[in-house]
């Protein structure tokens, strides 16, 4: 399955891998994901939405095995306080629904803020827009494609 997520990654001539998987929505976790694609859990980030008091909507992207630290969230993204939007947020946000969000393509250009975990790595997962598929990429190249701030946003 081709993805726009994926369409995008080639037309901007970025190495990438797809590993796919199938799961229900009932067991559905990004450690399990993880674990299916057989990557480490920490390897395998998660995309979440958030929404700052002062400046709106961000993406989040932290790895499976953590928690988003709001605080740290709304800190980087110049604000206050910040909260997780809410299912029925995410996808007028997003053009993605729970379980294939993904900054790659997505329907609207929001900061991304990218765990500084991720730089330690070769190479990372991330939802490829759909569920039952992640795209493995260097963190480098994903950081260039997306315009991704790093910070210490995982706890």
């Amino acid at each position: 399955m081709k993805t726009n997520a994926l369409r995008l990654l080639e037309q901007a001539r970025i190495d990438f891998a797809i590993r796919e998987y199938s799961l229900s929505m009932e067991e559905f976790s990004a450690e399990r994901v993880a674990e299916l694609v057989g990557m480490e859990p920490d390897q395998v980030f998660k995309t979440l939405v958030a929404i700052g008091d002062r400046n709106g909507p961000c993406f989040a992207v932290i790895p499976a095995n953590t928690d988003l630290s709001l605080k740290a969230l709304a800190a980087a993204h110049g604000d206050r306080r910040a909260h997780l939007a809410s299912l029925k947020d995410v996808l007028p946000l997003t053009g993605y629904e729970r379980g294939s969000v993904t900054v790659l393509g997505a329907k609207k250009p929001l900061p991304v803020y990218l765990d500084e975990i991720a730089e330690i790595f070769d190479e990372i997962a991330v939802s490829a827009g759909a569920r039952g598929i992640q795209v493995v990429l260097r963190p480098e190249d994903y950081i260039a494609f997306t315009g991704a701030t790093i910070a210490a946003i995982g706890v």
